[in-house]
Order: C-alpha cells, then sequence, then structure tokens
C-alpha cells in the first residue's frame, strides 16, 4: 500500500489545524491523505458501579438500561465521528487535495496507529486532544504515548494555520539529526522554504564542522540556509531564536541523549512541546 500522510482528528479545537496542515503535507509531498478518526467505546466506569449498589431484583433491569445506553452513546459516537470526516474531508478538498480518503476505527488511537504505522509516511496531530484540559500549555497524554510507540515522522501542530515559510533545525550531529537535514535536503515537503540550522552547546571542538556539513547540505541541494551555534539551555535558544527569526516550524530528532536529542525523555521534551507556538515535526 502507498505511504500516505495520516490526520489523526477528534473533536478538538486543534483539528481545524490537523486538517490543513495536512492538506499542506499531502500537496507538497504528492501523497495520498488519509483522516482518521478513533472512537474509544469503553463503558462508563461509574454506570458500572452504580450497578454493584442496588438489589438483586431491580439490577439486571438497570444492567439492561446502562447496555442500552451504552449502545445509544456508540451510535451517536459513530455518527459524530462520521460528520467530524465529512467535514475534514470537505475542508481539505477546498485547501485543493482532490481526493483525500476517511478511516473510522473503534478502539484506542496509540494501538490503532501502531497497527496502521506501515501506511503511514507522515502522521499529524494536534499538541492536545480532545479529552485534554484546554489550557494551552496542556499536552495530550495521547500525544506523549504516540511519539515514543510510532517510528515515523509526526508532526505536531497548534489550532491555527500558517503555512511554512522558514523552519529550524535543532541540530547536534547525531545520527538522528543528520538523516534529518538530508530528508529536508530531499524532500519535496519543504521545496523553497528557507532553513535555520541550530546547534546548542558553544565551544565544542567539532561543533563548526558539524554546522558546515549541514549547511552545505542544504546549500548543494539548493536551499537558502542559515546556521547558528548558542550556548545556553536548549528549550530557551530554541525559542529564543523562533521569535528572532519568525521561524514558522521547528524539526527536531525525537529521542537520544545529547541535549537537543535528550528533548523527548522527560520533562523538557513536555515543556517544549507545551510552548511551542509552532508546528514541531519530530524525527525518528
Amino acid at each position: 500500500m502507498t505511504e500516505q500522510v495520516m490526520a489523526a482528528i477528534d473533536g478538538s479545537q486543534f483539528s481545524e489545524g490537523v486538517c490543513d496542515y495536512a492538506a499542506w503535507a499531502s500537496l507538497a509531498l504528492g501523497a495520498p491523505l488519509t483522516f482518521l478518526h478513533v472512537v474509544d467505546n469503553h463503558p462508563q466506569t461509574a454506570e458500572a458501579d452504580l450497578s454493584g449498589h442496588i438489589g438483586l431484583g431491580s439490577r439486571e433491569h438497570l444492567l439492561e438500561e446502562l447496555a442500552s445506553l451504552d449502545e445509544r452513546r456508540a451510535r451517536i459516537a459513530q455518527e459524530r465521528g462520521r460528520l467530524m470526516l465529512d467535514a475534514a474531508k470537505s475542508r481539505a478538498q477546498q485547501d485543493g487535495v482532490e481526493a483525500p480518503a476517511t478511516r473510522q476505527r473503534n478502539g484506542e488511537l496509540v494501538e490503532t496507529l501502531t497497527e496502521l504505522e506501515s501506511e503511514i509516511r507522515l502522521l499529524v496531530v494536534g499538541k492536545c486532544g480532545e479529552t485534554a484540559h484546554m489550557a494551552i500549555e496542556h499536552l495530550g497524554s495521547n500525544l506523549e504515548r504516540v511519539v515514543r510507540s510510532l517510528h515515523r515522522p509526526i508532526l505536531v501542530v497548534p489550532d491555527a494555520y500558517r503555512k511554512p515559510a522558514r523552519i529550524m533545525v535543532a541540530f547536534d550531529g547525531s545520527k538522528t539529526t543528520r538523516k534529518g537535514v538530508e530528508m529536508i535536503a530531499q524532500s519535496p515537503l519543504f521545496k523553497g522554504i528557507e532553513v535555520h540550522v541550530i546547534m546548542i552547546g558553544a565551544g565544542l571542538s567539532d561543533t563548526r564542522s558539524q554546522l558546515d556539513w549541514a549547511l552545505g547540505a542544504l546549500h548543494d541541494a539548493g536551499f537558502e540556509a542559515h546556521g547558528e551555534i548558542r550556548a545556553g539551555d536548549v528549550e530557551e535558544s530554541l525559542c529564543g531564536y523562533q521569535r528572532e527569526h519568525d521561524i514558522d516550524m521547528l524539526v527536531m530528532g525525537a529521542y537520544g541523549h545529547s541535549r537537543i536529542r535528550h528533548l523527548l525523555v522527560g520533562s523538557t521534551t513536555t515543556a517544549m512541546l507545551r510552548h511551542a507556538s509552532i508546528p514541531v515535526l519530530l524525527l525518528r
């Protein structure tokens, strides 16, 4: 099966941003677009507990009513999902995608995406899901599990779309971030986009040569590329550079042990994704 851009949507405030960034990626990559909605039909814990606190004569009747209520809720959830998928498809068509597909599955998001991983070229998700607290700095628990479970590029997006014109690469010379630079140089996703390569850790003996390699690879591929080495805290340095240069997207490696690649292990990762006002493309 052809690998595709897959966009996971729900009823959250981020779904419109997911739709628009997914449409942008689909058009830029020339890849099919599929919208995915996962319906979690797990029974309500409170209702299941309620049935244990009544007399034997009434218990069977209440359980029947609860089962009927679960069925109605499941039907409503399915219909709601279909309506959301139809709306996402329509929005993507307005953005220029000819034939976006839709899929609705029952189960849990992480398990479903893991099952579909071989079909995914790029996954687009919102930074918070529908059940998350609506505070802008809250990070959805599903997102962390998705990032840790999948081995595909994941684009984590805010609620409002802005066509990327300048991207920033958090680079440390590691295998993952070198592959990231090569991916950017080769991918049609970033064609015509200005690239800024940022290294954190001034004073390292090989830092300049690593940066020169990255800039050379991008220049050879025809990119307008800029580079800088900064000392200090990783999160503060990256966020500061983003503000100073009006960066539209951050690209970074997802796992590892160096200062930048360590971002997705522990609280620093959560803080980076929480405070990012721009999309973050996570590479594996």
